[in-house]
């Protein structure tokens, strides 16, 4: 006989397949044995059909195509033997699932066999359709499933209540024709059927309310009634598991009292009782009897309130937390984060074991117990808590300090109780992980000490010890050389000594070292050096006798190679060498920054430009709280990409603290006015926080006779400063006064307001009697091609217009982005605005077009505007 012959039998080709020592030889037997298969079915060979199918299925479980088969399957469902229906309805379910589209072909063979005298063929309907059962099939076959829940044979009524499992959760709707015979269900005695329906009427509950009120007034006490008799039942060999009984059920039980119970405090009060039962009496030494406690810790925190069950269950919990299996202790701590919000107080009892979870050699224990600790946290325990916290970040796995430390960081920063505290702890945080501290955080920390003013000498005499120690940890490097460029002179002069602290002397030449070894570290970065080189500068004024030496340093960068650096090092050499007389103006201390403004900024309340937040700063004990006053930039965000926008006021706040922005400024959006009064001494390159005032004739006379005397000797780097990004605001005085070229050269020349683009007329773009929409335009320079649209929408009605929404479409030589607009809410008489960003690709050849659609409700009644642009200016 040919191997490969329809009339091989499954053992042989199994065989023959198993032999083969390469995936080559087991695809050429499985090719040779498909093309017999193939040339059986053409022929309709009957008598092999059922072997062929058999071998289907083997070859799909390896892996290969078997689609050619299908049709096999439904002729072998068709057969009337209970052998050939066997294996058809096998290869029923494996080959095919639900989005087949042959599967409609058998729905009518599936009702034929429901219907059928043999029980064993209704079963082997039932067991296909509670696998692959689409929503037509259930539709179509739920009245026959529904009737075999009342079949005389059990095993019948057991597979009837998965399949109707299956049909509830495809067809929801359908739901209401089983809630009459589950019920039934559950008073039965064979246990396959119970356990079965229990589970039924738990899906039936979740996808019917009419379900869920319907168990909850009939069958809690039937239910109660049998969780009692099985937890005080005799010892029962057939369902024992580990000498617990029946935890299946124990466990299905449970899960339909918890969805019972959940808000309905009679159901909750019936099952209290059997519920401490089971909780109690349920031996935790074993797994199973672990699995029935969780299940009732489940539902004793999902029912109505009873605060003695909950201890209790809180109190296993706690139990599970010494368990030395890391399944147990996991699921336990998943289940305490969620009890936080039912009993936060019993969790607290559990603090010092959920404490040593966080030291746990498993890393998902670690990190569960990390964030439950981090709820447990409040006001009366963060000291303790974060004192635990920092002792383990020293002894910590470097792949766990980053997740631990932003948890301490975020920890000392929410419940802080005085500064001086905040600080003590941040220190240790960036002496012992500074690494690994988001710039955000350090950017805060020096938030908090500018504004506590009578720390800034301890705070500048700590950074200093703790850089001694750490000079590794880069964040604690870009605080400690920050605090010492502004107060450099209290850590010499020992100013605002606090009885906790030891006496410390550091002279002015130990405060420029220090600045020195970071400049010469290889490991700081640019950003680090930077901050350097400012202050450096900063203390040649503080420290004049130790200015030559300051002027070296700051020289060696003369010729490096980045041109960050280079450049700074060349600037900073001319300030000091040709303008002392505003040199100590120019780096005088930063002014105290607001808090509630760069707080409101992080948690993205605030846009990141120019603040004009009027609130109070955040009141911690033990400082000093700047009041909001003039709006401030986010001047820590040092590595942000958004330059802030010039305000139209004479002070030009700067968006950066330190003057670092590595990255390249965007270019200023030519909409913002240009400051009205005064001229810009620097631009954005000391790192003052307001522009300063106007000069006087005499001393802008003197600049500009230096400037004169000066100029011939350093034309040839004319220009070289327009490479530095350090120049963020890109605007020029709108006032006539001179501009001054305080870097002799270096700076850009003086520029026209035309370099933004010449001005365009705003234009009402569209009018009704109830809104006003104008357009205000603008140019980037450089680039023609591209228009910055300003949009105001008025309301001219006494009604809010709320939902409101701008859209707008262009032609396809046109691209528009549109930004969100300021507010979805257009207030009474008010107005909003929104920016959009409007390219023409045929710009000098088509002028703009735009067709406008606005959307908005009046009274919950929504209100539809339509209309065209057309009048732009032609030269956009």
């Amino acid at each position: 006989m040919n191997p490969f012959s329809s009339g091989t039998r499954l053992r042989d080709m199994i065989r023959a397949i198993r032999s083969c020592k390469t995936a080559a030889e087991e695809r050429a037997v499985v090719r040779k044995e498909c093309a017999a298969i193939r040339a059986a079915i053409s022929e309709n060979d009957q008598d092999y059909r059922h072997r062929n199918l058999a071998k289907l299925m083997f070859i799909h479980m390896l892996g290969y195509p078997t689609h050619f088969g299908q049709m096999e399957c439904l002729k072998l469902i068709a057969s009337s033997g209970f052998p050939e229906k066997r294996i058809g309805y096998l290869a029923l379910m494996l080959l095919l699932d639900e989005r087949q589209e042959v599967l409609m072909l058998v729905t009518n063979s599936l009702k034929q066999d429901l219907n059928h005298s043999n029980q064993y063929i209704i079963g082997l309907a039932l067991c296909a359709l509670g696998n692959i059962c689409s929503a037509e099939m259930a539709r179509d076959l739920a009245p026959e499933v529904e009737r075999l829940l009342q079949f005389r044979d059990p095993n019948i009524r057991k597979k009837a209540a998965l399949c109707s499992i299956r049909i509830i959760k495809k067809v929801p709707d359908l739901a209401e024709n089983f809630i009459n015979p589950a019920a039934s269900l559950l008073r039965e005695k064979h246990h396959g059927v119970l356990i079965t329906g229990v589970q039924l009427c738990t899906d039936l509950c979740k996808v019917s309310s009419e379900a869920l009120e319907y168990f909850r007034e009939k069958c809690t006490e039937g239910l109660v009634k049998t969780l009692k008799d099985m937890a005080n039942s005799p010892y029962a060999p057939e369902y024992d598991v580990a000498g617990i009984t029946d935890p299946f059920l124990h466990i299905r039980l449970l899960k339909l009292l918890r969805i019972l119970g959940q808000g309905d405090a009679e159901a909750s009060d019936c099952m209290n009782d059997i519920l401490a039962q089971v909780a109690t009496k349920i031996e935790s030494n074993k797994n199973a009897g672990n699995a029935i406690l969780y299940e009732c810790v489940g539902t004793i925190m999902s029912i109505e309130d009873n605060s003695g069950l909950r201890v209790l269950a809180i109190n296993i919990l706690g139990r599970f937390l010494s368990n030395r299996d890391n399944n147990i202790r996991y699921v336990a701590l998943n289940m305490l984060m969620k009890a936080m919000t039912v009993d936060a107080q019993a969790v607290q009892r559990h603090r010092a074991t959920i404490l040593e979870c966080v030291k746990d050699s498993d890393a998902s224990i670690r990190k569960k117990a990390l964030d439950l600790v981090y709820l447990l946290v409040n006001e009366s325990n963060v000291k303790p808590l974060t004192k635990e916290l920092i002792e383990y970040l020293e002894a910590s796995d470097q792949e766990f300090k980053e997740v631990l430390t932003a948890k301490i960081c975020s920890l000392v920063e929410k419940f802080s109780p005085e500064k001086i505290w905040y600080i003590d702890q941040m220190l240790k945080v960036l002496s012992e992980a500074g690494s690994f501290v988001k710039d955000e955080v350090w950017h805060a920390l020096i938030v908090v000490i500018s504004n506590a003013s009578d720390l800034h000498g301890y705070s500048v005499r700590a950074l200093y010890r703790a850089f001694q120690t750490s000079t590794e940890q880069e964040s604690l490097v870009r605080v400690a050389v920050w605090c010492i460029g502004e107060y450099g002179d209290m850590l010499v002069n020992n100013v605002g000594m606090l009885d906790i602290e030891e006496p410390i002397t550091v002279t002015e030449s130990d405060a420029v070292d220090a600045v020195e070894v970071v400049m010469k570290r290889h490991t700081s970065d640019l950003t680090t050096k930077a901050m350097a080189l400012i202050v450096l500068l900063k203390l040649s004024s503080r420290f004049p006798s130790c200015s030559a030496r300051i002027k070296d340093i700051i020289l060696q960068n003369k010729r490096s190679f980045v041109l960050e650096l280079q450049q700074r090092s060349i600037e900073f050499n001319c300030i000091l060498q040709k303008h002392q007389n505003i040199r100590a103006a120019l780096v005088e201390r930063m002014p105290v920054l607001d808090e509630a403004t760069f707080s409101g900024r992080r948690s993205g309340s605030l846009p990141t430009s120019v603040s004009t937040s009027t609130g109070t700063a955040r009141n911690i004990p033990n400082g000093i709280a700047k009041p909001a006053a003039a709006p401030v930039a986010d001047l820590l965000d040092l590595s942000s990409d958004d330059a802030p926008a010039p305000s139209s006021s004479g002070g030009d706040f700067l968006q950066d603290l330190l003057g670092v922005d590595l990255s390249p400024a965007s270019a200023p959006s030519s909409t913002s006015q240009p400051p009205k009064g005064g001229t810009d001494v620097l631009l954005d390159l000391l790192s003052i926080g307001t522009s300063p005032p106007a000069q006087t004739n005499s001393s802008a006379s003197d600049i500009l006779s230096s400037i004169q005397d000066n100029s011939a000797s350093l034309s040839n780097l004319n220009g070289l400063a327009s490479l530095s990004p350090l120049s963020a605001n890109g605007s020029s005085p709108a006032s006539p006064a001179l501009v001054m070229d305080l870097l002799d050269g270096f700076g850009p020349s003086p520029q026209k307001n035309e370099e933004n683009g010449p001005a365009y007329p705003s234009l009402v773009a569209y009018e009704s009697s109830s809104l006003r929409m104008s357009f205000n335009f603008s140019k980037q320079p450089g680039n023609p091609q591209t228009t910055l649209i300003q949009a105001t929408f008025t309301n001219l009605s006494p009604n809010v217009y709320n939902d409101f929404l701008f859209q707008a479409a262009v032609p396809k030589f046109l691209q528009l982005h549109l930004d969100p607009a300021s507010s979805n809410t257009l207030p009474a008489n008010g107005s909003i605005s929104q920016s959009m960003k409007v390219t023409n690709s045929q710009h000098g050849k088509k002028s703009l077009v735009m067709r406008i659609r606005i959307a908005y409700k009046i009274n919950e009644k929504d209100v539809l505007e339509e209309g065209q642009v057309n009048n732009f200016p032609r030269d956009l």
